[in-house]
């Protein structure tokens, strides 16, 4: 029977071929548990691949239109050199802003790995200015040229050896997440094919008896698919359904510091998780059909 026929058929439904195929027992029950519990992992792993680019994209958007220049300099000469850069920015075309960074936004800024008492005073930390560029941007070697002339202490940092990566960290989490549902759907498909070949083996005699009153091999094969796909379906549905909840009720973004974000959809990303039990069943529906027609000939 082709491929078609067989889809047809597991659409419409056969009560009397339907009765071949035992209801309950081992290979039922491990196929139910098996799609439930990949489904519950493939919702993690596509949690995780969206929400790890979503943490990439969103750090290097913030990185994308804005600088730094570190000054370091002898205190004497710190505030002459910071006024010197600010000057030098408000002439160069393409930056929007920039402000020199107060010594409590440079304490807010370490207090995440130093802890809020750092004395600042007593260390020699740079003085950072924030550069917020247009969306034309500037040019960065010229900047620095100038810089080295007027401001021989300042140094800029264009955060493209931090957006770099970032871009880089995105688009590997998002392969990463992909391979991982297809090695989910490929062990899925193992199991579901050594639990076909368990029940046809187990039912032998039944198959035996079927074909000699006349019952031909692809109407059995079509008994098997329609009740192993509909138990993937199933167990796809629950487990993706729980899978779904678990995601829910994680800490979200609102709940974590500003630098985590919550393993979680968003918006129309909510929408993703519904196509993992279509696809469980489709694997099912086509393992189960190679595993019938294998089972099936050797049976002759």
């Amino acid at each position: 029977m082709s491929l078609g026929a067989d889809l047809f058929a597991l659409v419409r439904g056969d009560a009397q071929a339907d009765r071949v195929v035992p209801r309950s027992g081992q290979s039922a029950r491990l196929t139910l548990a098996t799609s439930a519990a990949m489904a519950f992992l493939a919702v993690f792993a596509m949690a995780l691949s969206m929400a790890s680019g979503r943490l990439a994209d969103r750090w290097s958007d913030a990185l994308a239109q804005s600088s730094t220049i570190r000054i370091s300099a002898p205190p004497a000469e710190l505030e002459a050199q910071t006024w010197a850069v600010l000057t030098i920015l408000e002439q160069t075309p393409g930056i929007e802003s920039a402000r020199a960074m107060t010594d409590e936004d440079q304490q807010a800024l370490l207090a995440p790995w130093f802890g809020p008492d750092l004395p600042l005073e007593d260390l020699p930390i740079p003085r950072l200015i924030e550069v917020i560029e247009t969306s034309e941007g500037y040019d960065a070697d010229g900047l620095r040229q100038r810089l080295v002339a007027e401001a021989p202490g300042a140094v800029l940092d264009d955060h493209d050896r931090w957006r770099r990566p970032l871009a880089e960290a995105a688009s590997r989490l998002r392969l990463l997440g992909g391979l991982a549902l297809v090695l989910i759907l490929g062990a899925t498909a193992a199991m579901v094919t050594l639990a076909a070949q368990a029940a046809l083996s187990a039912n032998e005699q039944v198959i035996r008896v079927l074909r000699l009153v006349g019952a031909r091999d692809s109407y059995i094969a079509q008994a098997f698919v329609r009740r192993f796909t509909v138990r993937a379906l199933t167990g796809a549905a629950v487990g993706t359904a729980i899978g779904v909840l678990a995601v829910m009720i994680l800490p979200s973004t609102r709940d974590t510091a500003a630098i985590l974000t919550g393993l979680s959809f968003s918006g129309a990303g909510w929408l993703w998780p519904l196509l993992i039990p279509l696809l469980a069943a489709a694997t099912a529906f086509l393992a189960t059909r190679f595993a019938a027609f294998r089972t099936l000939r050797g049976l002759q």
